[in-house]
C-alpha cells in the first residue's frame, strides 16, 4: 500500500489530536482535584511563624463561622476595625488583651478559650509493624483478619479516622455486606479482589485504590488471588452514630 502526502499528514493530525485530548483530559482531573482540596496538604510552617497569633486566630475564626456571622457583624459588635479582625484572624498581628477581650465578649465566650488551639496537646499515635490490635468485625472469621492500625484520642478536627489492614486467607463464596456512614478509603497491596461498591464492581490489584461514600453498600465480591491484603480507612464525622470497630464496619 502507498501511503501519500496527505495520509502522512492526516495521520500526524490525529496524533497530535489525540495527545491534545489526553494533555486536555489529564489537565481537567488535576484541576478538578486541586478544587477538592479546601487547603495545601503541603503547607510547612516557617521557623520564626506567630505560632501563638496564628493559634489565637484561627480559634476566633473558627468560633465566629459556628456562630454564623461575618467578619463585619464580629467588627460592629466588637468595636474593633474590619482590618484588624482579618489580620488577628490570619496571624499576623499581636492583639492586645484589651482587643481580645472585646471579641471574647462579642462572642460570647470566655477570653481563655481563644487560646484553647496554642494549649492543646497535638496527638500522634505509632504503631509498629505487625503490633497493629487485632479487631472483631462484622464478617472476621477464619483466614479474614482485622487490624487497628491506631486510634486517635479526642481532638478538635470534628472528624474520627480508623485505619484497618485488611489481610484474607482464606476463599469463600459468601461475604457480608458492609454499610455505614462516612467515606472510605482502600489500597491494595497483595492479591487480586472483585470489590463491589452500590451496583458496580471493580478489579483491584497491588497499588490499585477505591475511594468512596460508605453508605452504599460494598465489600469483596470475589477473591481471585489470595492472600489479599490492603489497607482500608474509614472516616465519619465525630457526631456519627456509626461505632466503628465495635459494630459494623471493614
Amino acid at each position: 500500500m502507498l501511503f501519500t502526502v496527505d495520509h502522512i499528514t492526516n495521520g500526524l493530525h490525529l496524533m497530535v489530536s489525540k495527545k491534545a485530548v489526553a494533555a486536555a483530559t489529564q489537565s481537567k482531573k488535576q484541576k478538578t482535584a486541586r478544587q477538592a482540596l479546601e487547603q495545601d496538604p503541603h503547607a510547612v510552617r516557617v521557623p520564626g511563624e506567630r505560632q501563638l497569633e496564628v493559634a489565637i486566630g484561627h480559634e476566633i475564626r473558627a468560633l465566629r463561622k459556628h456562630a454564623g456571622i461575618t467578619v463585619a457583624d464580629l467588627a460592629e459588635e466588637s468595636g474593633i476595625s474590619i482590618g484588624m479582625l482579618s489580620k488577628i484572624e490570619n496571624g499576623l498581628t499581636s492583639p492586645s488583651l484589651t482587643t481580645l477581650n472585646a471579641v471574647s465578649q462579642a462572642l460570647g465566650i470566655p477570653m481563655s478559650q481563644l487560646l484553647r488551639r496554642f494549649e492543646e496537646d497535638r496527638q500522634a499515635v505509632q504503631v509498629k509493624s505487625g503490633e497493629g490490635v487485632t479487631a472483631e468485625r462484622r464478617g472476621s472469621r477464619a483466614g479474614h483478619q482485622y487490624q487497628l492500625l491506631g486510634v486517635l484520642g479526642p481532638n478538635q478536627s470534628g472528624v474520627v479516622m480508623e485505619p484497618y489492614m485488611i489481610t484474607l486467607n482464606t476463599e469463600s463464596d459468601v461475604f457480608p455486606t458492609f454499610q455505614h456512614e462516612g467515606l472510605e478509603y482502600l489500597y491494595f497491596l497483595e492479591g487480586r479482589v472483585e470489590y463491589r461498591h452500590g451496583q458496580n464492581t471493580y478489579l483491584m490489584e497491588p497499588g490499585d485504590s477505591l475511594f468512596f461514600d460508605a453508605d452504599a453498600p460494598h465489600g469483596p465480591h470475589k477473591l481471585l488471588e489470595l492472600p489479599a491484603r490492603y489497607l482500608s480507612i474509614i472516616t465519619y464525622p465525630k457526631s456519627s452514630s456509626y461505632q466503628g470497630a465495635a459494630e459494623v464496619g471493614e
